[in-house]
């Protein structure tokens, strides 16, 4: 691939530099002939005081002679981007280079606006790939429409097409997008097929598109596709995205949301490469799923989910959408929308006459800056943990929406936490997105009988969840779904998303754990204030966007809005909690100057936990370690094992665990403390314990058979075996109680 790859790009290079000198004559020839007729090139304009020479180009002419003339003109900018040096292009962060990679991605450096460009090889034709791509809403999530007003055929065989399109606002802190474009799609005489695009903007003598109310018109620079066929089958395609968002509209705290290379090529130029490769493997692959779906169906799924929650966000009055006054306080934000198109499908019965009539819907939405909280553990957080912000009682409101029944959905759950099972559905090639079903078990009640609880099932998108990915959007968005579970059953989508603003790699491990082995050096490394662990963990910024949707009956309106407005108060008090706890700042804080391991009281323990698994087991717990306390904790905290202490009250809880220990938990030496010992395992771990407890404070030690445990996210861990034992102190009474989990894993 990358020896073809080579040789394209020596091949279009040499044609591109031939389409600029011609472009350049051509341009120099028509700007002789202006200015021999009229310099209108600049006015005087007196600003505050001061004489400024404001560049005041002439308007283009949009007959269809003009057209194609700016048609011709992108395409040769066009191309000296996507193969040339017109941009100076850099490296993509994070992209790891490899057979299973997406294709070579680079963003600009130091040009207008943002840029983003992306070359790779897909098993599709170059019509079947232009195709898709044209079909812009289909795999860009945030692409609202696009309308083609006008189409004109050119001599060469091309079609110039003027487009209105819109882009939905990612948060309720920023106005939507839209542009007015033209384009240009091509055959070169090479047989390579070229899709072109620009903002059309001080044109006469032609169509326009003025201002539309609750949008920001931004601009499209010279982008597009360049699309050659492969002998053998296949295209290599050549990707370029060019805009200027108008970042001047949009709060200061999100303006690097949309000045980032990153994020444009992440949202944009991948997700275009990556729905390529994915038609592409459902082309060479079976039509069915497990589940008896075909993947398409399973994609209009997902993007139904995806368009239902955008729509719900930005609330346009096209939709039906209006905006209800608040309490006072204008944290959370209450439209409602009686339109009859939002509520097809939703005004369902129950099978034994119960109504379930709903003649409107309500929508909660409210977003929230968050700081030094990666997206994707956050977003973990939420999906693995729904109990910790979800209320039973609100999931059983929403599932009224839709018809209740036995619902009997096939395949193997991924987890289990508490009263949540995840089923799989669905997944992207490359893993970034995950569609499910979520069985929350005996949340509901049947209407035949309100005392007898029943499970209630959503429909849930996942993506986001890589914490290596840079500028990745996190969200988890989910609707309450009938018992059928028909490929067109109505859907109210809510959920989350988490926007980084900053497009700079996280340094540190996806655990929030301090640099603490580092922290063991002798001398001046071990007095580090605790601002240098901000570094490792970044010091990163987030957007986070919440709406909740809900139907109603139009005379409960103020009550279902006070609700809607209590419980997004009461998520966003949830979330608050959990970030503060996954944030390196707050660790820091309660690190103090020192982390714990450099303090005398973490030697002395590691120093009672190794002499007392000796006595009591008669072998060294560590296999070669000096006699100095500095040592024996090194060597614990990098023990392979999963070592951890928990005190000894009536309800147990952790004390300390070493690296591998902290790894297992999936948590910090800080969070530590609040995980007790009974919730790290299930209903037989729990009864195992219990029976060998006793032993355990006899005995001094027990071993433990193989099983499996959870982490504090609800990860099934399993091991091998494990050990206990009691830690004796100084005066030779029980400190606490130590386990060793062996060979453990992630399930």
């Amino acid at each position: 691939m990358n020896k073809l790859l080579m040789e394209e790009n020596d091949r279009l290079q040499k044609q591109v530099s031939q389409l600029v000198y011609e472009n350049g004559y051509f341009r120099q020839h028509t700007q002789n002939t202006t200015l021999a007729t009229k310099d209108t090139s600049c006015e005087s304009v007196v600003t505050s005081g001061q004489h400024h020479l404001t560049p005041q180009h002439p308007p283009r002419d949009a007959s269809p002679a003009g057209l194609l003339s700016i048609a011709e003109e992108t395409l040769t900018e066009f191309l000296s981007k996507a193969t040339g040096t017109a941009v100076e292009w850099v490296q993509m962060p994070g992209m790891k280079p490899g057979p299973d990679s997406i294709g070579i991605v680079a963003i600009s450096h130091g040009c207008t606006g943002v840029a983003a460009r992306a070359c790779g090889l897909v098993g599709l034709e170059p019509t079947r790939v232009a195709e898709i791509l044209k079909d812009r809403p289909s795999w860009f999530r945030d692409c609202r429409a696009v309308d083609v007003l006008n189409v004109l055929p050119t001599a060469n065989g091309g079609t110039i097409e003027l487009l209105y399109m819109q882009l939905y606002a990612p948060t309720t802190l920023a106005p939507a997008r839209d542009f007015w474009l033209l384009r240009y799609t091509s055959v070169m005489e090479d047989g390579s097929l070229v899709v072109c695009e620009r903002s059309l903007k001080n044109t006469q003598n032609g169509p326009s598109m003025p201002p539309v109310q609750h949008f920001v018109r931004a601009e499209m620079l010279p982008s597009g596709y360049l699309i050659r066929p492969c002998e053998g089958g296949g295209s290599i395609i050549h990707i370029v995205d060019h805009m200027d968002l108008e970042p001047w509209s949009v709060p200061e705290v999100l303006r690097p949301l949309y000045e980032s290379s990153t994020v444009l090529a992440q949202k944009t130029t991948m997700a275009a490469l990556r729905q390529l490769r994915q038609i592409a493997q459902e082309v060479s692959q079976s039509n069915v799923t497990g589940w008896g779906r075909r993947p398409a169906a399973l994609r209009a799924l997902s993007q139904r989910l995806s368009r239902g929650f955008n729509e719900a966000l930005n609330g346009f009055t096209d939709e039906g959408w209006s905006m209800m006054g608040n309490d006072g306080i204008d944290d959370v934000t209450i439209l409602v929308n009686s339109s009859p198109e939002k509520l097809t499908g939703l005004n369902l019965s129950f099978a034994n006459g119960f109504p379930a009539v709903s003649n409107a819907v309500l929508c909660a939405k409210a977003s929230m800056l968050l700081q030094n909280v990666p997206p994707a553990i956050l977003l973990r957080f939420l999906r693995e943990h729904r109990s910790e912000w979800a209320d039973n009682n609100i999931d059983a409101y929403s599932a009224a929406a839709v018809k209740v029944g036995p619902c009997s959905l096939p395949g193997s759950r991924v987890g289990s936490f508490g009263s949540q099972v995840i089923l799989p559905l669905a997944h992207t090639i490359e893993h970034e997105e995950f569609l499910e079903v979520i069985k929350l078990e005996g949340v509901g009640h049947c209407p035949e009988d309100a005392m007898m609880p029943r499970d209630m099932f959503l429909l849930q998108l996942c993506s986001g969840m890589d914490e290596n990915a840079v500028g990745t959007c996190a969200e988890l968005i989910f609707a309450p779904i009938d018992a059928s579970f028909a490929d067109d059953a109505p859907l109210l989508p809510s959920g989350f998303r988490i926007i980084p603003l900053d497009s700079g790699k996280e340094a540190s491990s996806p655990n929030r754990t301090l640099d603490l082995a580092s922290a063991l050096e002798i001398g001046p490394a071990g007095n580090r204030s605790s601002n240098d662990y901000s570094v490792n963990g970044g010091n990163t910024r987030s957007v986070m966007t919440i709406a909740f949707e809900f139907a109603f009956e139009s005379h409960l309106q103020e009550n279902v809005a006070s609700m809607a407005r209590q419980y997004v108060r009461s998520i966003i008090s949830s979330v608050q909690r959990v970030a503060l706890a996954l944030s390196p700042s707050h660790l820091s804080s309660h690190a103090g100057l020192r982390p714990p391991l450099g303090t005398p009281e973490a030697h002395t323990l590691a120093r009672w936990i190794c002499h007392s698994y000796r006595c009591y087991l008669g072998v060294e717990l560590l296999k070669s370690s000096g006699e100095g306390s500095e040592t024996i904790l090194k060597t614990l905290w990098h023990h392979s094992d999963a070592i951890m202490c928990c005190s000894l009250k009536a309800l147990p809880v952790f004390t300390f665990a070493n690296q591998a220990g902290l790894d297992m938990l999936e948590t910090t030496l800080v969070a530590l403390q609040d995980i007790t010992l009974e919730k790290i395992f299930d209903d037989h771990g729990r009864k195992t314990l219990c029976s060998e407890f006793p032993q355990i404070m006899q005995q001094g030690f027990a071993c433990l058979q193989g099983g499996i445990c959870l982490s504090s996210m609800g990860r099934p861990v399993s091991y091998e075996r494990a050990v206990a034992w009691k830690v004796l102190n100084e005066e030779e009474s029980a400190h606490c109680v130590c386990f060793m989990f062996m060979n453990w894993s992630f399930v």
